[in-house]
């Protein structure tokens, strides 16, 4: 079986990279069912043993258990969402309560929990303090499932756990179908005047792979848009906008109200269980920010400076509707549009314009890599020999070193286009992680969503989109420079609220004088962006953040609102998900009919399947850490090797070997301040 199954043994391939030229559908069900019953054994072997719980007989044993499993999940997690076939969306569906009853059949095991709190009261004794550190992480780990709990709750806790991994697991299915359901299709190519070429090449496309005549836009996961922006035609406007954010909310079999009832009801059940009084309480315990007071503190003092920053735009964008001589109130699928109007008219910037200048081979090689290199010393080496799964999939070596003679830390996965079984969205994952113990390096893959260009033509980026792939590059570092021993610390294993942090101070380098002067070059011409253009495009960055910052934090606060309802409270009708959202947003004073959030409650991915429930905020909560630390790269030179090798060092590299705040401090020198996030979200001080 083993000949046959390509899960059964490792790979043979360099750093272990998956044969995906040999891995079938039919492979990954069996891989599973002998991946649960080898961690099975492992664990049974463990807590059967007579021997005296140690560190090496039960935590290093249990950091060395589950080999089998951990390839088949690697591989399914992530073409679960960036090849979404019909087969690959049920065996998700499948196995989803499996890996939760697996999970919980470890996490619950009274013999094991006993054997690693036994372990835990000794840990200061002869211990490194990377093994305190992962020693604490493993009780914590299986206190927070519930391993201490009397059996009765211990029982009740399993039930939870496999139903919710069902419901998340559905509602990312369904916001998927939902937006591919109702993509807006065009016939007339007159109507999508004001989009760039390259963009309505790519709607056709999108049109012919459906087998449509015409153009299909696709829908993005966030509420707005990006091709309301550039629409003339406001009706066109009104039907993006509407299809946006009707997802999940027309009834038939993609509604997701029922789905994120069920889902609050039961994990505050689940956190009273774990003696919590709802499940924000729960999460935030586990992250830097500490309790939900503090968080809620810190969204809440945005708001009311966010909202008067709106109100001034929304002033200016009323004046250029009327200019333009529509009569009426001005409506959400205006404001995006008029927006980058007004941001072209302030600036002199056109993005539509700019985006021949934002090559995606030329942001790659010349901006990511490149600032990388600069930045670290590393450099990327395309491996053409390894078998991608998919078509325009790119696999690069990284190489420690400013020559091809490094050394080499990993393996770096680009799928960079979107495709119709890719889920929305960007992001970074893993194929293999980083551990000394068991001598694996990292297999990192970034995610993006740039729409495919049609056959011989460049893919040309947004700013947008050229942000997010320095972002999503960000965490591919994180988890490329991980230096630790055990794969429960490597890379990004650190708290939610703290791993958006390094991404987000990547996103700096974008625009960075000497790297924007790298990649932003017009890709027919070869003349670079003029430096003119260039200074008012990045002061045009910070137009706008009225809307950016209200949206930010109503999705915020939204998921805290969701998480903040104890056990116990009635369940919310499915009729009555828009109102309970409405009074929500109401409480906070951000509820704007021109505004809706970045995501609503019935595509909110990021925290009704993603892993983000009641922990949406840490991507402001992290800006906190990224602006203060972009104005010490600022003040000690920028694009230094000097600089970027003590980040490196002091805190890409260490994953959650050290607390992240000390980690931090290392760097900065001092604990975090707020001013700089205000300062350039334009909220005073």
């Amino acid at each position: 079986m083993a000949d046959e199954n390509p899960f059964l043994q490792p790979s043979s391939l360099p750093f272990g990279f998956p044969p995906f030229d040999r891995i079938r559908y039919e492979h990954y069900r069996p891989a599973f069912d002998a991946g649960v019953a080898e961690q099975r054994a492992e664990v049974a072997a463990i807590t059967c043993t007579p021997d005296q719980p140690t560190f090496a007989n039960t935590i290093e044993a249990m950091e060395r258990s589950g080999r089998t499993l951990e390839r088949v999940l690697n591989v399914h997690g992530n073409l679960s969402s960036s090849m979404a076939t019909d087969e690959m969306r049920a065996l998700e569906t499948e196995l989803a309560p499996l890996i939760a009853e697996h999970l919980d059949e470890i996490r619950l095991d009274p013999r094991l929990f006993a054997r690693i709190d036994a372990v835990h009261a000794t840990r200061h004794r002869g211990l490194s303090t990377e093994q305190r550190r992962v020693v604490e992480r493993y009780h914590q780990d299986f206190v927070r499932a519930g391993a201490a709990l009397p059996a009765p709750d211990r029982e009740r806790l399993r039930s939870l756990n496999t139903r919710l991994t069902s419901l998340t697991t559905e509602f990312g299915s369904r916001v998927l179908a939902e937006a591919n359901e109702l993509a807006v299709h065009v016939t007339d190519r007159a109507d999508l005047d004001g989009l760039a070429d390259h963009i309505v090449e790519a709607a056709a496309a999108a049109a012919a792979e459906t087998g449509r005549d015409g153009y299909l836009l696709t829908l993005v996961l966030p509420t707005i848009q990006p091709a309301i922006m550039s629409l003339r035609n406001r009706e066109l406007r009104q039907r993006l906008h509407q299809a946006a954010t009707t997802r999940g909310l027309r009834g038939g079999p993609h509604d997701t109200r029922a789905l994120v009832s069920e889902i609050v009801t039961l994990r505050a059940e689940r956190a009273a269980l774990l003696g919590f009084h709802d499940h924000a309480a729960y999460v935030v315990a586990d992250q830097t920010a500490g309790t939900s007071k503090a968080v809620l503190a810190m969204l809440d003092e945005m708001a009311p400076p966010a909202m008067a920053n709106l109100e001034k735009e929304r002033a200016r964008i009323e004046q250029l509707l009327r200019a333009d001589g529509v009569e009426g109130p001005v409506q959400p699928w205006d404001w995006a549009y008029y927006a980058s109007r007004d941001r072209a008219a302030t600036y002199g910037v056109d993005p539509n314009a700019l985006k021949p200048y934002f090559e995606l081979e030329r942001v790659l090689q010349h901006g990511l890599f490149a600032a990388a290199n600069r930045l670290y010393g590393v450099s990327f080496r395309e491996r053409d020999d390894l078998p991608a799964y998919a078509e325009d999939v790119r696999v690069f070596e990284v190489l420690d070193g400013d020559t091809v003679d490094g050394s080499t830390l990993g393996l770096l996965v680009c799928d960079w286009f979107a495709r119709p079984t890719k889920r929305g969205g960007a992001w970074m994952s893993e194929f293999v992680g980083q551990s000394h113990l068991l001598g694996t390096r990292p297999v990192v893959v970034v995610c993006l969503n740039v729409p495919k260009p049609p056959q011989g033509q460049p893919a040309l980026m947004t700013t947008d989109e050229v942000r997010t792939g320095f972002h999503e590059f960000g965490h591919a570092l994180h988890g490329l420079f991980s230096d630790c021993a055990y794969p429960r610390l490597h890379g990004t294993a650190v708290p939610r609220d703290f791993v958006e942090f390094p991404s987000q101070v990547n996103e700096m380098w974008a625009w960075w004088p000497e790297v924007l002067a790298g990649y932003a070059v017009h890709h027919e011409s070869g003349e670079p962006l003029p430096q003119d253009v260039v200074d008012r495009l990045v002061a045009s960055l910070s137009h706008g953040q009225g809307f950016d910052t209200v949206a930010m934090l109503a999705a915020a606060l939204l998921d805290q609102e969701w998480h903040l309802r104890p056990a116990g409270q009635s369940a919310v009708a499915t009729e009555d998900v828009e109102q309970v959202e409405a009074e929500a947003l109401g409480r906070h004073g951000l509820r704007s009919p021109l505004v809706p959030p970045r995501y609503r409650s019935t595509y909110f991915a990021h925290i009704f399947s993603g892993g983000y429930d009641a922990g949406y905020y840490s991507y402001l909560w992290s800006e906190v850490l990224d602006a203060d630390l972009v104005d010490w790269f600022t003040d000690n030179g920028g694009l230094s090797r000097d600089s970027g090798d003590l980040f490196r060092r002091e805190l890409l590299s260490v994953g959650g070997t050290r607390d992240p705040l000390a980690a931090f401090e290392a760097v900065r020198g001092r604990p975090p301040s707020p001013q700089p996030l205000l300062r350039r979200r334009g909220l005073g001080g």
